[in-house]
């Protein structure tokens, strides 16, 4: 650390080791790719196992549909139109749900993206004449 800060550090009675925080910083993001990549591989093998589950779903409830709406023409039986529109919600329901699907994956790819880039917890115990000091004196410093 700085001279300015030796004060500060037997003050407050802590150690003035220097920790490369880039090193760490670096370490840190290689972590954080291979917890992306591995989770990657899960979200694109779950995405595709759920989006072909989906797209069964709604050909057989498009057979199926199809399939109702003649008998309840032959019919002509209340129930099976009942039955007919229920199918038709459902087959609606499942194409809203494959859209859905495609929204959830695009969400998170944006958020792989904006994920933050450097954080810095910085931590003042002290008075605020204390901190307006310190700051006043680190400008003067700083224009030096």
């Amino acid at each position: 650390m700085s001279k300015k800060f030796d004060s500060l550090n037997e003050t407050f009675n802590v150690q003035a080791d220097i920790i490369s925080t880039k090193d760490e910083m670096k370490s840190i993001e290689k972590k954080i790719e291979i917890i992306n990549e591995s989770g990657s591989d899960d979200l694109k093998k779950d995405y595709e196992y759920s989006r072909g589950n989906l797209y069964s779903i709604i050909e057989k409830g498009q057979e199926a549909l199809n399939g109702i709406l003649e008998l309840a023409q032959e019919s002509e039986m209340p129930r099976a139109y009942e039955v007919a529109g229920q199918l038709i919600k459902n087959v609606a329901d499942a194409t809203d749900k494959l859209i859905d699907l495609q929204k959830k994956l695009k969400d998170i790819d944006e958020q792989k993206v904006k994920g933050p880039t450097n954080v810095t917890n910085a931590l003042f115990v002290g008075s605020t004449a204390e901190l307006s000091k310190l700051l006043k004196s680190s400008d003067a410093s700083e224009k030096s």
